[in-house]
């Protein structure tokens, strides 16, 4: 299993036969392999992944590997073998040329907050009694138990809305450009603009 990075940019449709098929935009980052984790020295295998600032300038001319660490935003680590990613050696770049071929692909990211909401939003609960002189059209209803005489724990009540990580499997590829590094999948991803996704095919 292979993986790269992208930002979530928006949300568009593009043409495919004689329909419209909504996408979403995920632009790949320039992204460099700066350190490889291994069994001997860190009883784990991983790969550690930089991102690149759009506005740092940085000679990046063979020979030359002293990058500085403000010039990258983001460092993430993906737990996998080596050999995984065939070729692929520290301060290389990882492009959206590796999913080339790819026809679907899993997403993983942390969902958008939606700070405080009520129950009925939060947990897709159904409307209360419609009718005259009725005040529960969209309240929890009641919460208590008569023994114990407290709430139990992990009761669907009102607070913060998502903000957890989310994973979306068998997601079609719709749209590739290699010049813009622009990603186009089907549907919605339930993430905020900006957002770094992690994508594994």
């Amino acid at each position: 299993m292979a993986w790269i990075l992208a930002k979530k940019v928006e949300m568009t449709r593009v043409v495919k036969g004689d329909k419209f098929v909504p996408v979403t935009l995920l632009e790949v980052p320039t992204l460099k392999v700066v350190w490889k984790k291994t069994l001997e020295n860190d009883w784990y295998e991983a790969v550690l992944v930089w991102v690149l600032k759009d506005w740092c300038e940085v000679n990046l001319e063979e020979g030359k590997k002293s990058l500085s660490q403000n010039c990258f935003s983001v460092i993430k680590e993906f737990p996998m073998e080596w050999k995984d990613l065939e070729g692929c050696v520290v301060w290389s770049e990882l492009t959206v040329d590796m999913l080339e071929g790819v026809e679907k692909i899993a997403l993983s990211s942390i969902s958008k907050w939606k700070w405080f909401t009520w129950a009925m939003k939060k947990h897709n609960f159904h409307w209360g009694p419609a009718g005259h002189g009725s005040k529960f059209h969209r309240a929890l209803w009641s919460i208590g138990n008569r023994k114990p005489t407290r709430t139990h724990k992990w009761k669907k009540m009102h607070g913060h809305h998502w903000s957890f990580k989310v994973t979306m499997k068998n997601i079609p590829v719709e749209l590739i450009n290699k010049e813009a590094s622009i990603i186009g999948v089907r549907w919605w991803v339930p993430w905020a603009r900006n957002t770094l996704v992690s994508i594994f095919f």
